[in-house]
């Protein structure tokens, strides 16, 4: 059976529009946007979110286990317990996820007759919900891990929330890979057991840096999505902001969010303004007659033509006429 590209969100999917909080419109009439396109989920099942956050008792697990390996509690844990997250999802997120299990939009752009993929905004499905890996970074004897690298030193000012964890003070789950420019985060700040009230969203720089994002997984959709998917819009929050290739397209696709100050500081002095109208223009342009010449006229002696009979008198000025 041949696979169908994923639907273009348009007037017949009423209950996409309104998951794309009607984005797709204003990207639809942008000059040389093109494959507006959202990838229609399933909804996720209840027990799909109760098997996300559950705590396995001992004896649901031996039933999974291999009854002729012997349990080690040094290796899997106390006796008793498995933990597989043990953090509740916030209600907000329940509910995305009740309506459609994961999200991804993008869209492109066409330059010189080339697509360019530029707009991308997932969120992940619950099955790719999972934990930032805590393991060896190289997988070698005692190579260094993420929690390895917590230097304390740099703490939050006290205009800003305390930033994450890598070791067991906070619970860490990605929610995007950002295209590998980052990771966008649900930090659970207090541990295990995760309580809803205690989540944040996070953005995890290149560089392991945090930045703070917002305090509900809401208010991080709605920045989503007014973002429009942008490249590295999520550096914006950051204090060194987008580089000046992210800046270009902020300045001819600029996003809808209050947050307008951190894209235009600092930018007139080396961003190119770029007029969208001018840059999508079609090269097929009206062709413009050329002007021709006088029309030489065509004497009729066969002969070698004569001088004409009126000459410019020696005197300066315009010939005189009789």
């Amino acid at each position: 059976m041949e696979e169908t590209p994923p639907p273009l969100v348009s007037s017949s999917k009423p209950h996409l529009e309104k998951l794309t909080l009607g984005i797709t419109r204003i990207l639809e009439s942008s000059p040389g946007v093109t494959e507006v396109t959202i990838t229609e989920k399933p909804p996720a099942e209840r027990h799909m979110i109760s098997s996300w956050e559950q705590v396995i008792q001992w004896p649901q697990l031996q039933e999974l286990w291999d009854p002729t390996t012997s349990w080690d509690a040094a290796v899997c844990g106390p006796v008793g317990t498995y933990e597989k997250n043990n953090c509740v999802m916030p209600e907000d997120m329940k509910n995305f996820y009740l309506m459609t299990n994961g999200f991804h939009m993008t869209w492109s752009v066409k330059l010189d007759e080339h697509i360019i993929p530029l707009g991308s905004m997932v969120i992940n499905s619950i099955s790719k919900l999972t934990q930032l890996n805590q393991s060896s970074m190289y997988s070698l004897p005692n190579a260094p891990t993420l929690a390895d690298l917590e230097d304390d030193t740099h703490e939050a000012r006290e205009d800003q929330p305390e930033k994450p964890h890598f070791d067991s003070r906070s619970v860490i789950f990605e929610l995007d890979s950002c295209n590998g420019n980052g990771k966008v985060c649900l930090v659970y700040k207090s541990g295990k057991p995760g309580l809803a009230q205690d989540t944040e969203i996070w953005f995890l720089d290149r560089a392991l840096y945090w930045h703070f994002l917002t305090d509900t997984f809401t208010a991080y959709y709605r920045l989503l999505i007014t973002h429009l998917g942008l490249p590295q819009w999520q550096y914006a929050f950051t204090s060194y902001g987008i580089s000046p290739q992210a800046k270009q397209w902020f300045s001819m696709y600029k996003p809808i969010t209050y947050n307008t100050n951190l894209i235009t500081e600092e930018t007139d002095s080396f961003v190119n303004k770029l007029d969208p109208s001018k840059v999508f223009m079609s090269k097929n342009k009206p062709l413009i007659p050329k002007k021709k010449g006088p029309l030489q006229p065509v004497s009729s002696q066969k002969g070698p033509s004569t001088p004409s009979t009126s000459k410019p008198s020696s005197g300066s000025g315009n010939p005189s006429r009789k």
